[in-house]
């Protein structure tokens, strides 16, 4: 478990007025706003070296505007320690802190990984609610970004799988929903760390961010070990292709808007000289607004499209799609038993 020596007025020194500059932009061009005790950003703090530098920049920049919690996932023995160090530390900065335990759903059936990141986003939301907090900040970076764009693009991955991460989504839906923000994109995991150590902070360390059995892992020793493979040039191409997927999904929207015609429980939708991308995107959104459930991925929506094109009629999630001029999509018939 680590442990800190550090005084508090090496808390207060570890970030200089020039990183309080720059946070202060890189948070309004995100968030659009100043947060205020009253609306306090409320801070996602894991213990690692990345959570803890944003700890650091948020409270140095918006002092008494800032509140943080750790999310104890329960899934390894040392998390209600960890948890109980960034209370210690939180205590030290006067910042208001809240452990959030695991619930119910860590238990259902799935990938483990999936629940519990939905789980800590659910967890985080609910919390900010509680506190008034309209942003949940979280610590993603550059470093982050360069290492997503490689395990996609080593995977197929398209247009979408490579773009970076957006700077700020709902946590859930609703207007009143709080934001997930991330104002550390254009800093580098070298830079936060030293920061936390200008502190005098041992950060926590995952074991599994270093295990090789990990995709993750590996590609974090390559991108250190290939100075061919710059990080920041890698974190500048997944924004330039995130700017791209954005002027695409522009383009469907107003597509949309001309070629699909609701009829009853179904809708028509027009295809004819649009490209292959286009097509494919207005596909997922018509079986998506059919089915009202996320819109299906991977080689089943390339079959379906394959077939209608052929001249057959197709169905995937629940959504059967008839060839003509114009593509007619409908709820499939129930499954009769036998």
């Amino acid at each position: 478990m680590p442990t800190s020596a550090a005084s508090d007025a090496s808390l207060s020194d570890a970030i200089a007025g020039a990183d309080v500059t720059r946070f202060t932009a890189d948070w309004l061009a995100v968030a659009g706003q100043v947060p205020a005790a009253a609306r306090p950003i409320g801070v996602a703090v894991s213990g690692g070296a990345d959570s803890l530098a944003l700890l650091l920049l948020a409270r140095a920049s918006f002092p008494g505007a800032v509140a943080a919690a750790t999310v104890d996932h329960g899934l390894r023995a040392e998390s209600a320690a960890e948890a109980a160090f960034v209370a210690t530390l939180c205590a030290r900065l006067g910042v208001p802190h809240a452990v959030l335990p695991p619930r119910p759903e860590m238990l259902a059936a799935g990938n483990l990984q999936d629940r519990a990141r939905a789980m800590r986003y659910r967890s985080l939301a609910d919390w900010a609610d509680t506190i008034g907090a309209p942003w949940v900040a979280v610590a993603h970076q550059q470093d982050d970004l360069a290492e997503s764009l490689l395990l996609r693009a080593r995977r197929g991955a398209g247009l979408g799988g490579l773009a970076a991460m957006v700077p700020s989504r709902p946590l859930r839906a609703g207007a009143a929903a709080p934001l997930l923000v991330r104002p550390l994109l254009g800093w580098s995991r070298a830079e936060l760390a030293a920061r936390v150590q200008a502190a005098g902070i041992a950060p926590v360390e995952d074991p599994s961010n270093r295990h090789p059995r990990f995709d993750r892992s590996r590609i974090r020793r390559l991108l250190a070990e290939t100075p061919e493979l710059p990080a920041a040039r890698l974190a500048l191409a997944a924004t330039n292709l995130r700017d791209a997927e954005a002027a695409l999904a522009w383009v469907v929207a107003r597509e949309w808007t001309a070629r699909a015609e609701r009829q009853g429980q179904g809708l028509l939708l027009d295809l004819a000289d649009l490209p292959a991308e286009l097509r494919r995107r207005l596909v997922v959104r018509a079986l998506a607004t059919i089915a009202d459930a996320p819109p299906p991925r991977g080689s089943g929506l390339d079959r379906l499209i394959a077939a209608v094109d052929a001249g057959r009629v197709a169905t995937l999630a629940g959504v059967v799609v008839r060839p003509g001029v114009r593509w007619r999509f409908a709820p499939a018939p129930p499954h009769r038993s036998p």
